[in-house]
């Protein structure tokens, strides 16, 4: 059975959305990209939610020449949604009807880990599925100050167990924290 591997950026005060907003994000080190392209390089699939699609999609396809824009770039990818029907971005799949099991479904086919970016709605119904094997949290040392109940990691009514099982400090001050869950 393939892994769920989540990859998360958030700030202090839990702020999940428009990272691409955020200062940090700007002169990210040399040793986060190495973490985020071997996450992909062991990967051999990207799950995405919709809004994060439509962050994705534009700022990856326009890139190339370097191993982490190249791997995002070919491998395939699977978005989750009931509206977008013609994906722009190559090697993309919309998952349309009953998400959970088609995620399901891909989870069981034999294959490399699947990472899924973003921590919204689509994060929060696999965790409550218990399809999310692992949580890589990239803490960024400051709070955002700005953003609504939506915007924020957690959910009411979501619930999760996980067991620490890294932490890397990056030069840059961001912290990246991995969680396994502890169901199954």
């Amino acid at each position: 059975m393939r892994t769920i591997v989540n990859s998360t950026y958030v700030t202090l005060d839990g702020v999940t959305q428009n990272p691409q907003d955020w200062p940090s994000l700007g002169s990210f080190s040399d040793e986060g990209i190495q973490i985020q392209t071997a996450l992909l390089e062991r990967s051999d699939a990207v799950l995405l939610g919709r809004h994060t699609y439509d962050g994705f999609a534009p700022v990856w396809s326009a890139r190339s020449g370097d191993p982490l824009s190249d791997r995002m770039n070919a491998i395939p990818k699977y978005v989750v949604s009931a509206t977008l029907t013609d994906p722009q971005w190559p090697n993309t799949t919309v998952i349309s009807h009953e998400p959970i099991n088609s995620i399901s479904d891909l989870k069981q086919q034999p294959g490399a880990d699947i990472v899924q970016y973003g921590f919204g709605p689509l994060a929060h119904a696999l965790m409550a599925a218990g399809l999310l094997d692992e949580l890589h949290l990239w803490v960024h040392p400051f709070f955002i100050g700005t953003g609504t109940t939506n915007d924020l990691l957690y959910r009411c009514g979501s619930a999760g167990m996980f067991d620490l099982a890294d932490s890397t400090t990056l030069d840059d001050g961001v912290v990246i924290l991995t969680y396994r869950s502890t169901a199954g």
